[in-house]
């Protein structure tokens, strides 16, 4: 068997210099998925405390140290990591239509506009990419979401992925994977764009500061660069998106809410927690975890990339002399 014909040959190809196409697209939707799977999965103890901090605040209110240990003395150290196959698997489908589609749209913006309107333009290009590719990846992630935050707040409820999502389906049909789905956008989409935007933009000042550009720069400085953007971004999105992921722990809890339709429930959480509450709950472990997270994803996606004999598209100042 010669290389050509070894398994995922093609995805391992290098890329063609400068042509973005259908298997640019594969490497970059590759990535996305992985650095998202191992991220996601690497926090998912703290995503439980997190969880659990959110949905009761009173009960897991010494921190995100004292939650854990809470939680381990009460359910043993393997509650920490309750939804761990949902958390993992659910992320890589949506890094891979997350980071893939971003890849996809801002090319796509670029062609269509050309460089040097796309370069005046490139944080709305960033943003709109962003909003674009995570309504996508949201419709596959929102299913998955939701057997990870009931079987979190319910740690009987379920033994692993597959039996979560059968209980769920015959408890609540198709539409209780969805009974999230509006503040997981108003979570998912707000943070993806915050984090794509100022990762963008912190990593373009970085290398403006330096004079050079990624292509003139060691793998390491670059990996460096991505690492020091992405916590910035990670911290900046898991402000934003606070509120509604508040939102998210508390819907898809058991009889959250109270009956009625959605967005009827979702306003009696928010009238029974406060804003003030919403927005701060929970709110330090989360952007430790959103900050790590963040900063993993972009240099792990970053190292797959290069693995993958591909490299990151970056917007170019076509006025740049160099």
């Amino acid at each position: 068997m010669t290389a050509q014909t070894l398994p995922g040959a093609a995805l391992l190809a290098p890329s063609p210099a400068q042509k973005h196409d259908l298997m640019y697209y594969l490497k970059g939707a590759a990535a996305g998925g992985i650095c998202c799977s191992i991220t996601h999965g690497a926090l998912c103890p703290v995503d439980v405390v997190k969880t659990r901090v959110q949905l009761d605040p009173v009960k897991y209110n010494s921190g995100l140290v004292g939650g854990m240990r809470k939680v381990v003395a009460e359910e043993g150290a393997m509650a920490l990591t309750t939804g761990l196959g949902a958390t993992a698997f659910g992320y890589f489908v949506q890094g891979w239509f997350k980071f893939g589609g971003v890849e996809f749209f801002k090319i796509k913006a670029v062609e269509t506009m050309g460089e040097e309107k796309a370069w005046n333009n490139k944080t709305g290009i960033y943003l709109c990419s962003a909003a674009m590719a995570e309504t996508i990846a949201d419709v596959f992630l929102c299913p998955l979401e939701a057997v990870r935050i009931r079987a979190v707040s319910d740690p009987d409820f379920c033994d692993g992925l597959a039996d979560g999502f059968t209980k769920m389906l015959k408890a609540d049909g198709v539409g209780g994977f969805y009974a999230g789905f509006l503040p997981i956008l108003a979570k998912q989409v707000p943070y993806t764009m915050a984090k794509f935007a100022v990762q963008g933009e912190v990593a373009d000042a970085i290398y403006n500061s330096m004079g050079s550009s990624p292509g003139e720069l060691s793998s390491g400085t670059n990996l460096g660069v991505s690492l020091t953007s992405g916590v910035i971004a990670g911290v900046a999105a898991a402000i934003i998106s606070h509120p509604a992921d508040t939102l998210l722990s508390k819907i898809n809890k058991k009889g959250a809410g109270g009956d009625g339709a959605m967005m009827v429930r979702l306003a009696n959480i928010a009238k029974e927690v406060g804003f003030v509450n919403l927005c701060t709950v929970g709110l330090l472990p989360r952007c430790v975890m959103i900050g790590t997270l963040t900063a993993g994803q972009f240099g792990i996606f970053d190292t797959v990339m290069n693995a993958l004999g591909a490299s990151k598209f970056h917007f170019h100042d076509p006025n740049e002399k160099h």
